[in-house]
């Protein structure tokens, strides 16, 4: 009888939630937004300012040389190393070459410099981009070298995260010496913060590195996010400023591109190489554009991500007793792994969190009016 109704129920199904049919749901969606976002600003084929040129340029680059290099981890045996503990359903995928960010990032940072004529701001995103991408790389390479889940202590990660940012904020301090440090919020209201701005800016660049690295964690899930989260910020910063909106393009496109590999069933991981640069670009972009609030929202999954791991910790130290074991408020952090031992397939996971941050970005776009 159950054999029954699952015939019915998948023949009553006309679309079936694959890796594959994710991925061209994704890549066509986010084509037809750049086209509607161009459209309506004026800026359609023109290639100096528009995002959909850009973002199927490094599409189809970052795709390409995914080809090119993914054999070549292939026979570094680069595999990844999967976490025991973790659901037992990812104990296949031990050996897929991780480390992909080496090839996606720089992909897109190099079309985004050419393309934006090397604008100072650009340069500037894109060095903390690959300096955050370096970190991930340094981490990714101790995890292979020593076959082991722990790569760089947690100590050193967080004071090269916080050096690059340090560094980040120098640059835009004596850059633009008149550079706001009020926090433009939404319906016209301003947050000053005088000199406590730069504090919360290298929080900010650390904390959303670590979120994307933390969301990175199933077949397809951060590639996409980044690209919807970047196209977004992207068409919200296109007025004020046009550099950005193409970096953010750029990298929106070869996160696509990386996608064609990453779907499920990934042929490659990004790793942390990838995951904390995504974090890095997002968070310089939205300094150096003024748009932390929007920022916020359009980072609303990541957001979710950490603090299920936060909860998770803090709750498991809060009920620890005398023998030193505590209780657990999920079944595993991030809540991406607990949706999946709950019982969901890597596949409804990745679509719903895309769809989330789908809207959350739609939500953006429509309370700034900015494309």
């Amino acid at each position: 009888m159950d054999n029954f109704l699952d015939e019915k129920v998948s023949l009553s199904m006309p679309f079936k939630l694959t890796g594959k049919n994710l991925f061209l749901l994704l890549g066509s969606g986010l084509g037809i937004a750049a086209i509607g976002l161009d459209l309506a600003a004026g800026r359609f084929l023109n290639s100096p300012a528009s995002l959909f040129i850009p973002l199927v340029v490094c599409a189809f680059f970052a795709s390409g040389l995914g080809y090119v290099v993914i054999p070549v981890l292939q026979r570094m045996k680069a595999g990844q190393v999967i976490r025991e503990d973790g659901p037992q359903a990812h104990l296949k995928k031990a050996g897929t070459p991780t480390m992909g960010g080496i090839f996606f990032v720089p992909a897109g940072v190099a079309v985004a410099l050419l393309w934006s004529g090397f604008n100072s701001d650009v340069v500037a995103v894109s060095a903390l981009t690959l300096a955050y991408g370096f970190i991930g790389w340094l981490d990714d390479w101790q995890i292979l070298r020593r076959k082991s889940n722990k790569g760089i202590s947690p100590r050193m990660k967080l004071a090269l995260q916080t050096g690059f940012a340090a560094l980040f904020c120098l640059w835009l301090m004596f850059h633009n010496p008149a550079i706001s440090t009020n926090i433009a919020l939404p319906f016209g209201w301003v947050l000053p913060l005088g000199f406590l701005f730069w504090p919360l800016a290298s929080f900010v660049l650390v904390a959303e590195s670590n979120a994307t690295n933390l969301t990175d964690g199933v077949d397809g899930l951060m590639g996409g996010l980044g690209a919807i989260a970047l196209l977004g910020l992207g068409a919200s910063v296109a007025s004020t400023s046009p550099e950005l909106m193409i970096f953010c393009a750029c990298i929106s496109g070869s996160c696509l591109g990386f996608l064609a590999h990453n779907r499920n069933p990934a042929r490659v991981f990004m790793g942390d190489t990838g995951a904390l640069a995504l974090g890095g670009a997002l968070g310089a972009v939205a300094l150096l554009s003024n748009s932390l609030w929007i920022l916020l929202i359009i980072s609303g999954i990541f957001l979710v991500e950490t603090l299920s791991v936060i909860a998770q910790v803090g709750y498991y130290k809060a009920t620890k007793g005398p023998d030193g074991i505590g209780k657990r408020l999920l079944k595993m952090a991030p809540l991406h792994h607990h949706l999946e031992l709950c019982g969901w397939l890597e596949t409804q996971v990745v679509g719903i969190f895309y769809l989330t941050n789908g809207v959350l970005v739609l939500m953006i776009l429509m309370l700034t009016g900015n494309s």
